[in-house]
């Protein structure tokens, strides 16, 4: 695998730039029987996880990340860890988030097949 911090950091840019300009392109990034856990709803399935992401209640949607950590994982893949702030249309404050991913190595590239994600108040 290479760098792990290099893949996760590419991948982080990727997914988050994607996600802002057009969320439904996401669909190729996750496995077929991905699981997504969104605010404590879970999610299993690439067709029930972009009808998640396509019914949150905002079109337009910024991140900026503040960190991004990675490890291999046992089976071969790569846990990322991903902290940051979220601002939505019509919003002045943005919320702090975290979410982690693990990425199966597919052929040369990467697919999502967990993603784990909170917003952080307090």
């Amino acid at each position: 695998m290479g760098d792990p911090h290099a893949i996760a950091k590419a991948f982080q840019e990727h997914y988050y730039s994607t996600f802002d300009s057009n969320r439904q392109a996401l669909s190729g990034l996750y496995k077929d029987d991905a699981y997504l856990t969104f605010e404590g709803q879970t999610q299993q399935g690439c067709q029930a996880i972009m009808q998640k992401l396509s019914s949150l209640p905002f079109q337009q949607v910024k991140h900026h990340i503040a960190s991004t950590d990675a490890q291999p994982s046992a089976s071969g893949g790569l846990n990322v860890f991903v902290t940051g702030q979220i601002l939505t249309e019509g919003e002045s404050n943005p919320l702090k988030f975290s979410q982690m991913f693990h990425l199966a190595a597919q052929g040369s590239s990467f697919v999502i097949t967990n993603d784990i994600f909170r917003l952080n108040y307090g």
